[in-house]
């Protein structure tokens, strides 16, 4: 649809469980056709950021299907001696072991680089805890700050940006979450729009202090605005 009409567009993910193809390949089986170079996800904007400097090393507290957007994008992966601890969405990998060797290589000079913050995903089964709750608890531990590379950080709406060459007027993101799709769209000065289906819920909508530009009931309902 949009690119029967013209737009240029990236599928802007906070996905941290599965890499890039991996992505691609589940949307597929769900209808979409979307290319994997049109998958922008938290995992390749963490790769852009670690290889500014061709030696940074990091440790993956993330899915093992993750680590092939890092491995494909040339970072050195290690257990020790690291430039970066990256936090994701680790699922039943966010053991005990897993997260205390996080805590002592951030006690140890390693920067926190958390791939999102999100407090919780919507599964088959039901809600689930994200990465964010695991990010604070090393931020605690470690007394240090994570940064932040997937939604809601500007710099991350800008970096799928400029692979669309658009500035964020010309734009607007649409999702689920009222706060980190939404808000954070808003705060890179692009239109966010919220819809109504996912993760989506009313209570949480209700109390959040973000105001989307524009309600959707489901993104089929986008045409009507194109």
């Amino acid at each position: 649809m949009l690119e029967e009409r013209g737009y240029r567009y990236r599928f802007v993910s906070n996905t941290t469980s599965k890499c890039r193809s991996t992505l691609a390949k589940f949307l597929c089986e769900m209808g979409f056709e979307i290319p994997g170079e049109h998958i922008f996800t938290p995992a390749i904007a963490a790769a852009e950021r670690i290889r500014s400097d061709k030696d940074n090393k990091c440790f993956l507290l993330t899915r093992p299907d993750v680590r092939r957007d890092f491995e494909e994008a040339g970072i050195p992966l290690a257990e020790e001696e690291v430039d970066f601890v990256v936090v994701g969405d680790a699922e039943t990998d966010f053991t005990f072991d897993r997260l205390n060797r996080a805590f002592r290589l951030v006690m140890g000079g390693a920067e926190i680089i958390a791939l999102e913050k999100d407090r919780y995903w919507m599964g088959s089964d039901g809600l689930n805890l994200s990465a964010g709750p695991f990010v604070y608890a090393l931020e605690y531990a470690t007394g240090t700050m994570s940064e932040v590379v997937g939604k809601p950080s500007p710099d991350f709406f800008d970096m799928a940006l400029a692979e669309i060459q658009a500035s964020p007027r010309e734009a607007a993101m649409i999702g689920d979450d009222i706060d980190t799709d939404v808000g954070g769209a808003q705060n890179a000065e692009m239109k966010g729009i919220l819809v109504k289906t996912g993760k989506y819920r009313e209570d949480v909508a209700e109390y959040s202090n973000v105001i989307p530009d524009l309600i959707l009931e489901s993104v089929a309902e986008l045409r009507e605005y194109l």
